[in-house]
């Protein structure tokens, strides 16, 4: 089954008090990529989390964003600095000595300073919210995977398009390559009467004529192009990722066009080779969203 590389997909579960919510959206790329956003707690998930979006994803570039919400996530802790306190009442004491002062400083005011009170944070490890997030990372990426099965199958659907048309230009080509040769010889004939009349070396006008049938044969192209376009149609139900190797093929059948193109001394034949450029190029275009 043909697959793109484009497609978005997205799962969100809910556990009590908290939420997780995972994105996947991917694009084309010559190898697979995979890019995760989540928060730092999560990150000794990373590797599972890849293997798991490996499982459906063969290629393309991979965007993951993870986003875990409620309460409970974290511990958090209240913290004195006793040693800075301490010193803190020293200098408040030593300061009323001195100045004899005699107002009297709350706890709420020693509290109050800077640096004093801290409030730590700790990620809580919790097993069975790594499960929920596995799992909806692995809701999301099949439904990645779904998408990108149906933009395959349109991506095939306008591709055999492409291939039909240039298969109906390469049979006009076969049909009227023949007669190339037979205008060429009589333009000649008509060219050399014109010049010289009725006396002329036959042999030679023949001999003329033989090289441009051998300079202008088509044939072995044309089975070439042929052959590529099958070997497309086959590879395209084969059961594994295919862009690469139908890339090269939509190389080798731009190779064949562009030979008959050269070879092709004739308008109708030049006509026809530009319509297939033009279909092939649409057709390559179509073959770079391809896993």
């Amino acid at each position: 089954m043909i697959v793109s590389m484009t497609g978005f997909g997205r799962a969100k579960r809910e556990s009590g008090t908290i939420s997780v919510t995972a994105e996947i959206k991917s694009v084309n790329h010559r190898f697979c990529e995979i890019n995760i956003r989540m928060p730092r707690q999560f990150m000794i998930l990373e590797d599972k989390m890849k293997k798991a979006i490996m499982e459906h994803v063969r290629r393309g570039r991979i965007e993951v964003f993870l986003l875990v919400e409620g309460e409970g996530l974290v511990k958090r802790t209240l913290t004195i600095d006793w040693g800075l306190l301490d010193s803190l009442v020293d200098s408040i004491n030593r300061v009323q000595e001195t100045y004899q002062l005699t107002d009297k400083i709350t706890t709420q005011q020693l509290l109050s300073y800077d640096h004093i009170l801290s409030i730590e944070e700790k990620e809580k490890e919790n097993q069975d919210l790594e499960l929920l997030v596995l799992e909806v990372v692995q809701s999301a990426v099949i439904q990645l995977k779904q998408m990108r099965e149906v933009e395959g199958q349109k991506l095939v659907k306008d591709i055999f398009t492409f291939l039909d048309h240039i298969e109906e230009n390469v049979h006009t080509i076969q049909n009227h390559a023949p007669h190339v040769v037979n205008q060429y010889r009589e333009r000649i004939i008509k060219k050399v009467n014109e010049y010289v009349g009725h006396e002329f070396d036959e042999n030679r006008i023949l001999t003329e004529i033989a090289l441009f049938a051998e300079k202008a044969d088509i044939s072995e192209e044309l089975t070439r192009l042929q052959s590529h376009i099958s070997q497309f149609r086959e590879t395209v139900h084969t059961n594994e990722p295919v862009g690469r190797k139908l890339d090269f093929i939509v190389q080798e059948m731009n190779r064949e066009i562009n030979t008959i193109g050269s070879k092709a001394n004739d308008s109708v034949l030049a006509k026809h080779v530009v319509n297939m450029k033009s279909l092939l190029e649409k057709i390559k275009e179509q073959v770079q969203n391809i896993e």
